[in-house]
């Protein structure tokens, strides 16, 4: 929703105060996120911030909750989502790495970074961490694993790419695609069939 006024003008919108908020968050860490520098940025006077939000701890709450339903939702969807093999549904989950618009590894970065010196959000940081881990654990359990089994594959998936990110690792993404089929084999025991990769890789705008 956005608000006008006539006499004091564009107020913005929740969206694009959360939006700012995102960037700063992205770019400089949490300790950036202040009413005055976003406001600032947008072009507006700090009291149009108090339409949308009471107070800081509220626009920083939201971005939690963005956070959550993007990564943490989207990993679990992806986890759940209908594969003829356990190789189709660790590309399923793989479809996360390769699309920002399923999973934002910079957020998950800044979130975590975040956590750090905040032992309520690292709480939460760490509810996620579970809930994610319990949808992978899942996942293989569908396809014939135990569940020792399961949990161990799980964590190896899920661990791995925390790595990834937590590390901020550069990789060129013809290099990412050529190690693919090695890690669903890897993180599986499955090899994919080719059909499986043609499609994975049409999703992400690449010939197999």
């Amino acid at each position: 929703m956005e608000q006008t006024s006539s006499d004091s003008g564009w107020r913005g919108s929740q969206d694009a105060w959360l939006a700012a908020a995102y960037e700063v968050l992205l770019e400089a860490g949490v300790d950036a996120v202040r009413i005055l520098p976003l406001a600032k940025k947008l072009g507006l006077s700090r009291t149009s911030f108090y339409w949308f939000f009471k107070d800081r701890e509220e626009l920083l709450d939201a971005l939690v909750s963005r956070w959550r339903e993007k990564n943490t939702g989207n990993l679990i969807k992806q986890s759940e989502a209908y594969a003829e093999t356990i190789a189709e549904a660790m590309l399923n989950v793989f479809d996360c790495w390769f699309d920002s618009e399923l999973f934002d590894a910079k957020f998950e970065f800044a979130i975590r970074s975040w956590a750090i010196q905040s032992p309520e959000l690292l709480a939460e940081v760490q509810r996620a961490d579970r809930r994610r881990l319990d949808a992978l654990t899942r996942m293989f359990g569908r396809f014939g694993q135990d569940e020792p089994h399961a949990d161990v594959r799980a964590r190896t998936v899920y661990l791995v790419q925390i790595g990834y990110i937590s590390m901020q690792t550069e990789e060129e993404v013809s290099a990412r695609r050529k190690r693919i089929p090695a890690y669903v084999e890897i993180f599986t025991g499955k090899a994919p069939e080719q059909r499986e990769l043609d499609r994975f890789f049409a999703r992400h705008g690449h010939a197999g």
